[in-house]
């Protein structure tokens, strides 16, 4: 499975738009319950404003949910991102920590957000599992779980080490676009044939083709 991923996508992106390691967690922070489009259309404003924990603290709450009031949840979420960043330049010294169990402290900051932010930011090899992941996880029945959490250890327990960096990404794109919630397009995926889900809508074997342009 792992090697047709990498087969297709070599070097897997995220899609979320940042300048450095504060406004990707800014950016994760503001992605739960929204989509990565929507976080992108809000972000270039209220980043070029507050590239910065200082810049974004002095800012302010209602100054940052009038830039960024087109997300769901936009008041909960400005509030958490001046917190989180009164606490960055307080605790640590302005930049964002390496560590999950520091990351953790962070106002709207969970375990989902915390592995982003270590792979994208400092390239360490964890496994977020957000709705995409949770859901192939549990559909293929490679690494059912009841929680995120136990999606996740199960998903550690068993992908090979060479592929780990990377499979956060990989998982994420093919549930986006490929394996879709309401539904997959098992025509065009790239281990249809592998696959066991009850789920699948097609017995024919998939030819292993690369996923579409705009998702490398």
């Amino acid at each position: 499975m792992f090697a047709r991923f990498q087969r297709a996508m070599p070097e897997p992106r995220g899609e979320l738009h940042y300048l450095n390691p504060f406004t990707l967690l800014v950016a994760v922070v503001l992605s739960a319950q929204a989509t990565d489009a929507g976080v992108n259309k809000a972000t270039p404003a209220l980043f070029a404003l507050a590239p910065t924990p200082e810049k974004m603290a002095a800012l302010g709450v209602d100054r940052v949910e009038g830039l960024i009031k087109t997300i769901g949840l936009y008041r909960t979420k400005a509030r958490n991102v001046v917190a989180l960043s009164r606490k960055l330049v307080e605790e640590h010294g302005g930049a964002v920590p390496r560590s999950r169990e520091a990351l953790e402290t962070l106002p709207g900051v969970g375990r989902k957000t915390a592995n982003v932010v270590m792979s994208m930011a400092f390239g360490e090899p964890t496994l977020a599992v957000d709705t995409h992941v949770f859901r192939i996880g549990n559909r293929l029945r490679i690494a059912p779980g009841k929680t995120p959490d136990e999606v996740e250890a199960a998903f550690l327990a068993i992908i090979p080490e060479e592929y780990l960096f990377h499979a956060h990404h990989w998982l994420i794109l093919h549930g986006r676009y490929c394996c879709k919630a309401r539904k997959p397009e098992c025509e065009r995926c790239v281990i249809a044939d592998i696959c066991k889900s009850k789920e699948k809508t097609t017995d024919v074997p998939a030819p292993l083709v690369e996923l579409p342009e705009q998702i490398i």
